[in-house]
């Protein structure tokens, strides 16, 4: 096995099977210790128990548990079970999901609030049940499971995609607050064929996505020189990032009609020549006001230009 995250100890949550199992499987290959996190339990026979059990007889150290993301008691179990055996927890995949697909017309409040739990929700309590552990090593590597779903909108998900970009704006913050504890952050967009793409991609399609041609990713995203809010997307063995950029914009400030201006120049509001990604909210807000103290300085110069 090789050693790239030799002592590091590694929660993966939904790693039964799918990507969560490749995840697994891929960091006890480098040298982590791996809780093997499945809803279906950990007895003998469930999948996360099956999914130890190969890294365990591979070589490397394992244990399955049972917690169900949404429930943060059983999270706070599951991660006091990986101090208990290991004592630190380094790494946490917010892999777990489920599809609840339909058209927004059709698809009602229920399936929407249950994708947002074991999506959104379930990362909430599982980084919750890790984020003072980290503090206090002053050490930890986070990923977020997000979906092109998310970042580009998809027929019939409103609720996988609303639950995806959801978790971007999660790891943004995240991230900044976790930068002085060395607790680094980044979100991971995978294109691979799981249980959730059947029937949705053409075989020849599937036979391309192999989920474990994602897991180097994510291994990567994790390691000690790891980035952080980093939005890497992943597939058929090819690693992309996606950025939430800001264009220049232009200023309309106090005119008769600023909806009118707004309207004519919406091409030259959307063009991305300069456009930057912002390092904090904080931007947004820069930016405008620059442009607006620059235009109250070139009208006072104006002003009290003679003539």
């Amino acid at each position: 096995m090789k050693k790239f995250l030799q002592g590091r100890v590694a929660i993966v949550t939904g790693a039964g099977s799918g990507l969560g199992r490749e995840h697994a499987l891929a960091l006890a290959k480098y040298g982590a210790r791996v809780v093997v996190n499945d809803f279906k339990g950990n007895g003998p026979g469930t999948p996360g128990r099956a999914v130890a059990d190969l890294i365990v007889a591979a070589g490397g150290e394992a244990i399955a548990d049972g917690a169900d993301v949404t429930d943060a008691g059983q999270v706070e179990a599951m991660v006091a079970a990986a101090l208990a055996q290991w004592g630190r927890v380094d790494i946490l995949v917010n892999n777990a999901g489920i599809l609840r697909d339909r058209s927004f017309a059709k698809m009602s409040v229920d399936d929407f609030r249950a994708v947002l739990d074991t999506h959104l929700i379930g990362a909430l309590n599982c980084t919750k049940a890790v984020w003072e552990q980290m503090r206090t090593q002053k050490y930890g590597r986070i990923v977020m499971t997000t979906s092109s779903s998310g970042l580009y909108g998809n027929f019939g998900q409103a609720n996988y995609g609303a639950a995806k970009m959801a978790l971007v704006g999660l790891m943004q913050t995240l991230a900044l607050e976790g930068e002085k504890y060395d607790i680094r952050v980044n979100c991971l967009a995978p294109s691979a064929a799981t249980a959730m793409t059947q029937g949705v991609l053409a075989p020849e399609a599937l036979a391309l996505l192999d989920p474990a041609a994602v897991s180097p990713g994510l291994v990567a995203l994790v390691g000690e020189n790891a980035p952080s809010r980093t939005i890497l997307l992943a597939g058929a063995g090819s690693f992309e990032a996606a950025n939430i950029t800001m264009t220049q914009g232009v200023f309309v400030g106090d005119v008769e009609d600023p909806v009118a201006h707004i309207c004519a120049r919406f091409g030259d509001i959307q063009d991305r020549r300069g456009e930057t990604v912002p390092g904090s909210g904080w931007e947004q807000y820069k930016l405008e006001l620059a442009k607006a103290q620059g235009d109250l300085a070139q009208g006072a110069a104006t002003a009290a230009a003679p003539g």
